[in-house]
């Protein structure tokens, strides 16, 4: 049995109103191509298949394009709702979806027959058992009580979503020896597990509530395939237990590492290999960093650049002192380079030196964001209770400010 594990795809995302409908086209068309190519049997998206809850129609279609394109391959896939996706978004097509052996679980229910899933390999036999764990809402697995601190909440929902995977897994095990299959048990989940390394793209998903889920938690599948955390790695020095990563880069700090899905092969019950898979670049982007000269010697690299596609930018300038045509003087320095600006920030220096040039900052050099910060900054916010407040307000700012950009960019 060979499974691609891979996860957080965004179809629909915008990044700095830039759509990326032609990075997740050539990235399905790969990821097809990889199927044939090694003869996968399933495959297995470990939730945020879209990135907002009304992803726009052609997010969508590239979703049901790949749905049908992979059925067509005899390949299975089963598909995890994650914090980003919108449960009766994805519940409205599950039962058709069901007819071309994609099997999607948008969200965790009392009926542990839901999260149960058989999957075939390619000649029609029994090849897995899959626990089919999504991003798990506190609601769905817990009862608020009264009166508890925020440390009793914490503790009560990771006891809950613990409960919840080895009750699962303990139907799994029974599953496999009523009938008698030599096959694996494979775990999924859309959560950040303790000690991992996320990046500027991900979003905490349970603040106020849960830092982390304890690898030790997770039940003894015979593999894990996670997601939400866009840097591919390896959880608690376990190889089994795996985050594959986001398919393109989210962040410009995501271009520090590469892009993977995960191939595991299993003869019988026996996991035999575990081998990441190289995702190609689908748009050149780069991050240039230094003084206004060391940012004009770092920008010769794409004299010569003449690929369709423009690179994608962010500079970040170290200046001593205050410049108010920054930004022409970086439009200057591109001008006649295929390379498009997307982010243009000053770096940050030494405390004194922000504090005086944050009165002449205009507002076309800052995010919503860092407006934002600098406003919740003048608040006071004191004790347990307090800060995660805090961290609910600036979660909430960042949904809106991403609505906002969405409605902007389809408009």
């Amino acid at each position: 049995m060979k499974i691609l594990h891979t996860s957080d795809w965004h179809l629909g995302q915008n990044f700095f109103t830039k759509s990326r409908k032609k990075e997740h086209q050539a990235f399905l068309d790969w990821l097809l191509n990889e199927i044939d190519s090694n003869q996968i049997d399933a495959v297995i998206v470990a939730g945020d298949i879209f990135d907002t809850g009304a992803p726009p129609s052609y997010a969508r279609e590239l979703y049901n394009q790949f749905v049908v394109s992979i059925s067509q391959r005899n390949c299975s896939l089963v598909v995890l709702g994650g914090n980003h996706d919108s449960v009766s978004t994805l519940k409205e097509s599950k039962s058709l979806l069901a007819c071309l052996h994609t099997y999607v679980v948008a969200n965790t229910s009392d009926d542990i027959e839901d999260q149960l899933l058989v999957l075939n390999n390619r000649n029609g036999e029994v090849g897995a058992i899959v626990c089919a764990v999504p991003f798990v809402r506190p609601r769905d697995v817990l009862t608020s009580q009264a009166g508890e601190s925020g440390t009793e909440k914490r503790q009560a929902l990771g006891d809950a979503i613990k409960a919840h995977y080895h009750q699962l897994y303990q139907a799994a095990v029974e599953l496999r020896q009523e009938n008698s299959w030599q096959v694996p048990i494979i775990a999924t989940g859309h959560l950040t597990a303790l000690g991992v390394s996320p990046s500027k793209s991900v979003r905490d998903i349970y603040i106020g509530t849960l830092d982390g889920f304890a690898a030790e938690a997770f039940p003894p599948a015979d593999y894990i395939a996670l997601g939400h955390i866009h840097r591919p790695q390896i959880v608690a020095k376990s190889e089994h237990i795996r985050y594959s990563g986001s398919p393109i880069p989210l962040s410009f700090d995501e271009l520090k590492f590469n892009k993977q899905v995960v191939l595991v092969e299993f003869d019988g019950e026996q996991r035999v290999r575990i081998e990441p898979i190289s995702i190609p670049s689908f748009q050149p982007m780069g991050v240039l960093k230094g003084s206004l000269e060391e940012i004009d010697v770092q920008l010769s690299q794409y004299k010569d650049h003449d690929d369709p596609n423009a690179v994608w930018l962010h500079i970040e300038v170290s200046v001593q002192d205050y410049l108010s045509d920054l930004q022409q003087c970086i439009q200057v320095m591109t001008e006649g380079l295929n390379v498009e600006v997307l982010q243009l920030q000053r770096s940050r220096g030494p405390k004194a030196q922000a504090l005086s040039q944050e009165a002449k900052e205009t507002l076309s050099e800052l995010t919503p964001n860092d407006v934002f910060q600098k406003r919740l900054a003048l608040e006071v916010f004191e004790g347990e209770a307090e800060l995660a407040r805090r961290e609910r307000i600036q979660t909430q700012f960042s949904q809106i400010v991403e609505d906002v950009e969405h409605v902007e960019a389809s408009e």
